[in-house]
């Protein structure tokens, strides 16, 4: 049993990325922190601890000035962040004091970004170098020429001392060809003189900013060099008594692609590096801004790969995010550079087109996009072929707002989809073909259980170490008798905002147990049951006591029940959900991560509810095989869960080159295709009859 963590309930969601906190926790020379909009701390890297005291299991939660900020500085720091939250004001870099955890004072550089997250959440990462050692050596290296030849040769910076004119007179780099040009050509010259002339420019100004404020001033600027493009910061601090210009220049070329790769990852789909929703959505905010300022049409496409999930279901997870780069990279090499195209999410696209002259410009762009699409795929040695459904809508005629037209090209999409697919279809005020098939759904829903159209489906897990199976995942179907075969994609959803899921999670409890009951007594195993929980569901102030009784009813051992929840559950902090999730702890039963490695703060809610088990979501199951970041990915979430006593199921397990991985990173249990889709109750029970005797 993992330790008990749900007194404090988190608020927020926050963005984690495993692999660029891997670099970050790799470089402990570098402190590097996120606070959430409130300034408390949510990523708190090794060098933040080495270079502040605090650990990461005492900073984790804690506001940004009640750690490292001096009192002095602590108002006008949360009055900085509060402007940059509110009116988008950015902190600038700059040299600081803070405060180490034994009092003393902690020298550093500090820059900062800040980005928003895909739940509208902004989050700052401070990047922090430590200056102290530096500070000491131009102290002493006034007074102690071997002091600071010393500390020349230890740091790897590029030092030029100037006289106030800008003349060069001196420098040290340990390697000249760091340099831009050879000594000879800049000694005794102006820094203006041997320069581009923009970075000169900007030497020459903070030059003259540095002798009338007699302080430290930095910028950065970025050199063409060999090697490529280079960015540098330049400190610029008039020396004592010699009235010259210390200038220290520094290669910050590591923490700048850091910092773009923060920025981009919090803009760009991780999958297709298109633009994300989010992205998608501020550009077409701005385009709709500009087409009305100028009177011109924009337009959006919203675009959904057909029969997607068929490709997911018969050929894998791992073709399936092959196909969707493919997709990804026709649509882009299909349309101009200067359009938008971006990933909203699943098999969903969109294109947004701005100073269009009318709906013709519209259909000739669709239809070029459905010629492009009717070139098969070359995958996996076979020819895919995938089609698409466009739904259009224009500015002004139907919508001024980024949601209303996104919404309204999506129904024209859904439009296209009941034409047969593989088509495009202009929005119209009429268009209620979404709408109305929810309402089918709702409406058929209300009555599915007397009608007894829900059924059970149960995926075995197995035990990776001992090939034997220690239980299994319920999963809910639909049939219904006017609308057919309905996927839990499209009606779960529709139940959990109805409420439906509440009777609907009471029959799937019911069912599960009833029959889990009937299957450690035929096969005489301590099987668990791992069944999924909506976050509707916990609204309901009698799940425990359903739960319990359900329990009671069938003798099922309350450690025989696992119950699986998301994100979506944490992310509200009702005391109903907090007095839940306790009562669930105290009576045994185990409580399950879904879909790890899919949300942005799974890391966080580990550390703060009492998991027993993690389960790493399919999409990186199926690269570990050849994908080396999957396999370090999935290799630390094992090392992670297991340090917390938390067992690991990987889902989607399709190979058997990954189930052989997944033992070799001493994985827990496994379920996937390669060991069993999932069956219903008859079959099961001859499954496991049949597993048992094969062993």
């Amino acid at each position: 049993m993992a330790p008990n963590k749900t007194n404090n309930i988190p608020t927020h969601q926050y963005v984690t990325n495993d692999p660029l906190h891997q670099l970050f926790d790799a470089v402990d020379s570098i402190s590097v922190q996120g606070y959430d909009e409130q300034r408390r701390v949510i990523y708190w890297n090794k060098g933040s601890e080495l270079l502040y005291g605090y650990t990461h299991q005492e900073a984790i939660g804690k506001k940004l000035e009640n750690l490292i900020i001096p009192a002095p500085m602590r108002e006008p720091v949360i009055k900085a962040h509060s402007n940059w939250i509110k009116y988008d004001i950015e902190i600038p870099a700059s040299e600081l004091i803070l405060r180490h955890k034994n009092g003393n004072d902690v020298a550093v550089f500090s820059s900062h970004v800040m980005f928003t997250n895909q739940y509208n959440t902004k989050q700052m990462y401070c990047i922090d170098i430590d200056l102290s050692e530096v500070h000491k050596a131009q102290a002493e290296a006034v007074f102690n020429a071997t002091m600071l030849k010393t500390l020349f040769e230890a740091i790897p910076d590029l030092f030029f001392v100037l006289e106030q004119n800008g003349t060069i007179t001196d420098y040290h780099a340990n390697n000249e060809n760091d340099l831009y040009i050879s000594p000879n050509q800049f000694i005794g010259k102006k820094m203006v003189d041997v320069l581009p002339e923009k970075i000169a420019q900007k030497f020459q100004v903070h030059i003259e900013k540095t002798i009338a404020q007699d302080s430290m001033v930095s910028f950065e600027y970025e050199l063409s060099m060999p090697e490529g493009v280079i960015y540098y910061e330049a400190r610029l601090r008039l020396l004592p008594k010699t009235n010259q210009i210390m200038v220290i220049i520094r290669n910050i070329s590591e923490l700048h692609r850091s910092a773009e790769l923060i920025r981009h990852q919090a803009h760009f789909d991780s999958l297709t590096d298109l633009p994300n929703r989010f992205l998608s959505l501020d550009r077409l905010s701005q385009i709709l801004l500009e087409a009305q300022k100028s009177h011109e049409k924009a337009a959006v496409f919203f675009l959904d790969l057909d029969d997607f999930k068929k490709v997911n279901d018969s050929l894998g997870h791992e073709v399936g995010d092959k196909l969707l780069i493919a997709a990804a990279a026709r649509l882009q090499q299909t349309l101009k550079k200067n359009d938008t195209i971006g990933r909203l999410g699943g098999d969903e696209f969109i294109v947004l087109i701005s100073n269009l002259n009318d709906e013709s410009d519209a259909l000739a762009i669709a239809e070029r996009l459905l010629q492009a699409f009717k070139k098969p795929f070359k995958l996996v040695g076979r020819d895919l072929i995938l089609t698409l459904s466009i739904g259009i809508a224009i500015s002004p005629k139907d919508g001024t707002c980024a949601s209303v037209l996104l919404r309204n090209a999506d129904t024209a999409m859904y439009q296209a989809k009941t034409m047969g697919r593989n088509t495009f279809s202009f929005f119209t005020p009429q268009m209620n073909v979404a709408m109305r098939r929810r309402f089918e759904i709702e409406e058929q829903m209300h009555g599915a259980l007397e009608r007894n159209e829900f059924e059970l489906y149960y995926q075995p897990q197995i035990d990776v170490k001992t090939n034997t199976i220690v239980g299994a995942e319920a999963l809910l179907r639909w049939h219904n008798i006017v609308l057919g075969e309905i996927t839990p994609d499209e009606f779960i959803p529709i139940a959990e905002q109805t409420g439906l899921i509440a009777p609907i999670g009471v029959f799937v409890l019911q069912q599960a147990l009833r029959f889990l009951n009937e299957w450690q007594s035929i096969n005489k195993q301590n099987y668990t049951m791992a069944i999924n929980l909506s976050p509707r569901q916990f609204r309901d102030p009698e799940l425990v006591n359903i739960i319990k009784h359900t329990l009671h009813k069938n003798s099922i051992n309350n450690e025989c029940l696992e119950l699986e929840i998301t994100e979506g559950v944490l992310m509200n902090s009702q005391a109903s959900i907090h007095d839940a999730l306790l009562q669930i702890d105290e009576l045994g039963i185990k409580l399950s991560m879904d879909d790890f490695g899919t949300g942005y703060s799974s890391l966080s809610y580990l550390r703060e509810y009492p998991f027993d088990v993690l389960k790493i979501d399919r999409s990186f199951i199926t690269g570990i095989t050849d994908n080396k970041a999957d396999c370090n990915l999935v290799k630390a979430a094992i090392a992670m869960s297991h340090s917390l006593e938390i067992k690991v199921v990987a889902e989607g397990v399709e190979t058997k080159e990954q189930l052989d991985l997944l033992s070799e990173l001493n994985c827990d249990i496994a379920q996937g295709f390669y060991l069993s889709k999932p069956l219903p109750a008859a079959k099961l029970l001859n499954f496991s009859l049949r597993y048992l005797k094969a062993l």
